[in-house]
């Protein structure tokens, strides 16, 4: 009996309709934007303060993340470990956020301590003294993390795919060195965090049960602060691809080689994007996608093997990951373009277009499943000067995507000749 109803598949049941909750706005008194997500059933709120401020940003590396993290490092009012102790004591959680393009932060707490979590918040944000013992401390500990990391095939070939598609200058492609971690000094963190840090540079998204009051608390704490600084301007940094689009570096005590493949291409400004997305996820994007049959199921070369697009605010990247023995590297190279050209000649059956349909209308659900995923898609269009509508183009194009587009798409974004193949393992 067990063994027959484990045979019987469960019904499946596709997403005819993906429904993107509303999203309300408003402008605090100094002309900061504010987007509210009022979707909570319990009394907790999700706040995220974000600034233009990430690594694009800097003039040196680890500039613009070092900042970022020195935030809750002591400030005018508060030492470090008392901004910590009330963080705990009110129940407050703190997640710092540094990345390539934006930085800030993101706080969840109760209704009922906001007055202090906003107060420790400005604090965080815009008066923080990043004091030098800290500093050196902190730099200690990530140059210790980088040493540890630096020796993984995977980071060392991710490191060099960056450099390779935009350049070892541009700040998406430099690598970090041991010495930079020696180049941070308060004065530097300073002078970046009054540039960047600013209210003309702020967006606040919040998200869950919102406070009533919500409108005039921020303008209580964040309303009556004004920028001394000019307003940050867009910026724009050549992207000068290596030469060289095939790179091997050696380790020759890896067990196994780390495979990266891919290119610069279109970030979320660019109208197929949602199409790229879609023929990403039918190449490696889940676990039934091609190369996983391929690579992992038929082959058994590797454990797992994916394909990523990403949108960055000055361009966008695709690459297909993998590690695997160094024996079988050679013949995943071959098997991977394989992949991609019978993408670009042989239209999709009708069975894995509709496998693919309900995947993708399925994870569009889960981006909007509470108040604080719904943020963090807002956030994820509101970067690229986009709002929500986009993801009403995205789940149309999820449904209505024909086959011919598909191969349309794989010809102009996956042109072989274009690919950069980067591998970190034995000779």
């Amino acid at each position: 009996m067990i063994n027959n109803l484990q045979k019987i598949q469960p019904p499946v049941f596709p997403v005819e309709k993906v429904v993107i909750p509303e999203v309300k706005s408003f402008i605090l008194n100094n002309g900061v934007p504010v987007y509210s997500i009022d979707a909570g059933s319990e009394d907790i709120m999700r706040l995220e303060i974000v600034f233009r401020a990430g690594q694009v940003n800097e003039h040196i590396p680890l500039l613009s993340s070092t900042t970022n993290m020195m935030l809750s490092e002591g400030s005018q009012n508060y030492s470090s470990e008392e901004f910590n102790r009330l963080l705990d004591y009110f129940g407050a959680f703190l997640n710092l956020s540094p990345e390539k393009d934006l930085a800030g932060v993101v706080l969840f707490f109760l209704n009922k301590h906001i007055n202090k979590v906003l107060e420790l918040t400005r604090e965080l944000l815009f008066r923080p003294l990043f004091p030098e013992a800290e500093l050196n401390a902190l730099m200690k500990k990530r140059l210790r993390w980088f040493l540890v990391n630096r020796e993984k095939v995977g980071n060392q070939a991710i490191d060099q795919f960056f450099e390779s598609i935009f350049g070892k200058s541009h700040p998406y492609g430099r690598q970090i060195k041991d010495k930079d971690f020696e180049m941070m000094n308060p004065a530097i963190i300073r002078d970046f965090h009054s540039a960047y840090y600013t209210t003309d540079n702020m967006t606040i998204i919040l998200s869950g049960k919102i406070h009533p009051r919500i409108s005039e608390l921020l303008n209580m704490y964040f309303g009556d602060i004004n920028s001394s600084k000019k307003p940050v301007k867009d910026i724009e940094i050549e992207i000068s691809s290596n030469k060289h689009k095939i790179v091997h570096i050696e380790k020759h005590d890896a067990v196994q080689t780390a495979i990266r493949i891919g290119s610069a291409t279109i970030n979320k400004r660019n109208p197929d994007y949602p199409g790229l997305k879609i023929l990403n996820t039918i190449l490696g994007g889940y676990f039934g996608s091609r190369l996983m049959r391929n690579i992992r199921e038929e082959k058994g070369f590797t454990y797992g093997i994916s394909s990523t697009v990403s949108s960055l605010n000055l361009s966008g990247y695709k690459v297909i990951s993998t590690e695997v023995s160094p024996k079988n590297s050679s013949e995943t190279i071959d098997e991977i373009i394989n992949e991609i050209k019978v993408l670009q000649n042989s239209p999709l059956t009708k069975d894995e277009m509709a496998v693919v349909r309900n995947y993708m209308s399925g994870e569009m659900v889960r981006m909007f499943d509470g108040p604080f995923a719904i943020a963090e898609s807002l956030r994820s269009a509101w970067e690229f000067g986009l709002d929500i509508s986009y993801f009403h183009k995205l789940s149309e194009k999820v449904l209505k995507i024909k086959p011919d587009e598909i191969i349309e798409l794989a010809r102009t974004y996956y042109n072989i000749d274009e690919l950069y193949q980067v591998t970190v393992g034995p000779k």
